[in-house]
């Protein structure tokens, strides 16, 4: 591949991005923004932290939740699902 005259102005404008922002930084406001930046993502680490913590008990919720659900709005799911897997219903009949 070739390098003309469109790639050779990406490179420069992308290095005159990177000087600009590099000077930018370097002031007071630049201090701080990477300062806010640094705090925000500290937070958002931290709260992802602790939805990987909680997510086992959430699902664990949401399962029984959904479960009742079934069972309250249709209560012969269990069976239509048995039906369809081809399952044979258990029998508390000793063998």
């Amino acid at each position: 591949m070739a390098v003309n005259a469109k790639h050779l102005a990406t490179f420069i404008l992308g290095a005159a991005a990177g000087v600009a922002l590099n000077k930018y930084l370097q002031t007071e406001d630049g201090e701080k923004m990477m300062a806010d930046l640094k705090e925000k993502g500290t937070q958002l680490k931290s709260e992802a932290e602790g939805a990987i913590d909680n997510a086992p008990e959430y699902f664990e919720k949401l399962k029984s939740q959904l479960s009742e659900l079934l069972k309250t709005n249709f209560p012969n799911a269990e069976q239509a699902i048995d039906d369809v897997l081809g399952k044979k219903p258990e029998t508390d009949l000793p063998a």
